[in-house]
């Protein structure tokens, strides 16, 4: 064993130790529960005013983590950190007795703690609480990270999310910013009239999206099932169905790989609503947006935001006119008339959205719409009222990636069948991402569904471009990881 790891094993069987020597004595070292706690932000809050020095009357109850440790003799500061914020106990023979203050100072910096007393400022200034009692709430039996430096290393970080939120205050707030972030989505949502719904995330189709599923087999029905790629196709249903306004915030599963845009498992949002079309999708789209970047003090989304056409957001940064070169040999040959190196895809749509990710995607860093997609690109949206090939999509974009994905939903049967069938050949030449056949969605819209207007906003995306972070894996607690 080496040195270090001789050093970790000696202050693990320390920790030990002491736990049973609290069992000896009597102190149960992990009790059931500490009622009456106040979060230390709202402990110190209406006291933030009080002079140095100046006591009070205000007994408040906090709990936490010890995170530090001064003094010794008749008179000891601790350190006691929550959720909220950290908050200094100051502990005297006078007020606990020497055995219980004793007990208190040969505590281990990570255990968990409760204690009672009033709230006062000391002479340099600082709110602290002059405890009367405590008491242990849980032994950590391992060390917590280096206290100096904190847990630096991104790999543990996000190997070990409960040791990363222990010693790093900015990543406790980043997942209290991101809660904030979709309690205002939510709100704002319900607030216009739609109504939340769960939709299976079992699938035995998966649709609504181009990706490649996981596959899982249910024993009971001895089928194959498939983890949800999106919640379109159940979403559109319930429109069918009559509930007019629903959305759905919750997971998604697309068998891709990791890069710093994308994780397997991920939050989406989507919405869908009747009698509207694509702009009004937008509209609303910038507005949400607009809300949950204020309430994590974010300026940076206000409407109305830029607009482009597709394609000439491509024409523009690559001079190439995809509409007027409709073949993929076509576009492969103004590629090379361009200079621009031609990758091996296999259709034409693919190839589009090879240049849209490569040279337009990058360049879009103030909040963006697209619009106009080809109808190749876009298999469950309404065709273009006015021109012939594109279709009624929008992608919103900012900070260089796209966060939203929004139609005016395609709800002729007819020409939904004529899509899937589309999709099908493209299946058969070896495309993984092809949209199935779905014949149940067929006989929903062969019910009748209204003119809507739907979108799918990626959660992750939004909370990495609203707290200013760089990859998914820092907004998602537990990562996938290689």
């Amino acid at each position: 064993m080496s040195a270090q790891g001789e050093e970790v094993s000696e202050l693990l069987a320390t920790r030990r130790r002491k736990l049973e020597a609290l069992r000896e004595a009597g102190v149960e070292p992990f009790p059931h529960a500490y009622p009456g706690v106040t979060p230390v932000a709202e402990a110190k809050a209406p006291h933030e005013g009080l002079e140095p020095g100046e006591e009070t009357d205000a007994r408040v109850r906090v709990a936490g983590r010890l995170a530090a440790r001064r003094g010794q003799g008749k008179a000891a500061f601790l350190d006691l950190v929550d959720r909220t914020g950290r908050i200094q106990l100051h502990a005297t023979v006078d007020a606990l007795g020497r055995e219980s203050l004793d007990r208190l100072v040969s505590l281990d910096l990570g255990d968990l703690i409760g204690a009672g007393g009033t709230i006062f400022k000391t002479r340099r200034g600082e709110l602290s609480v002059r405890i009367d009692d405590w008491t242990l709430l849980a032994k950590s039996l391992r060390p917590p990270p280096e206290k100096h430096h904190g847990l630096t290393d991104v790999e543990t970080r996000f190997r070990r999310r409960d040791l990363d939120l222990i010693a790093n205050e900015e990543s406790r707030e980043l997942f209290v910013a991101r809660a904030r972030i979709i309690s205002t989505i939510r709100r704002f949502l319900d607030e216009e009239g739609f109504i939340e719904v769960e939709t299976p995330v079992l699938q035995p189709i998966y649709g609504g999206a181009l990706a490649r599923p996981f596959t899982t087999h249910y024993n009971a029905l001895d089928r194959t099932m498939y983890l949800r790629i999106a919640t379109e196709l159940y979403l559109k249903r319930l429109i069918v169905g009559g509930l007019e306004r629903v959305y759905e915030l919750g997971k998604d599963f697309r068998n891709e790989g990791l890069s710093p845009k994308h994780n397997p498992e991920f939050t989406m949002l989507e919405w869908y609503e009747a009698y509207a079309d694509w702009e009004v999708v937008a509209d609303r789209a910038e507005r949400l947006v607009d809300a949950a970047a204020r309430a994590v003090g974010n300026e940076g989304f206000k409407p109305p935001w830029k607009r482009e056409t597709l394609a000439g957001a491509i024409r523009s940064r690559t001079g190439i006119d995809v509409l007027a070169h409709r073949s993929l040999e076509a576009l492969q040959g103004a590629m090379r008339e361009h200079g621009l190196d031609v990758p091996g895809e296999d259709t034409w749509a693919q190839l589009v959205d090879h240049l849209l990710s490569h040279y337009v995607e990058p360049h879009l860093i103030e909040p963006t719409i697209l619009h106009d997609y080809p109808v190749e690109l876009s298999p469950f949206a309404k065709r273009h009222r006015e021109i012939e090939g594109l279709t009624e999509r929008f992608e919103a974009y900012a900070g260089g990636m796209e966060i939203a994905n929004a139609f005016s939903e395609l709800n002729d049967p007819d020409d939904q069948r004529a899509r899937f069938e589309d999709q099908r050949r493209h299946a058969d030449a070896g495309d993984e991402e092809a949209q199935p056949y779905d014949e149940d969605y067929i006989r929903a819209l062969e019910q009748g569904m209204p003119p809507t207007g739907g979108i799918g906003i990626g959660i992750d995306r939004l909370v990495m471009l609203l707290t200013g972070r760089q990859t998914i894996r820092e907004v998602v607690l537990f990562p996938a990881l290689k």
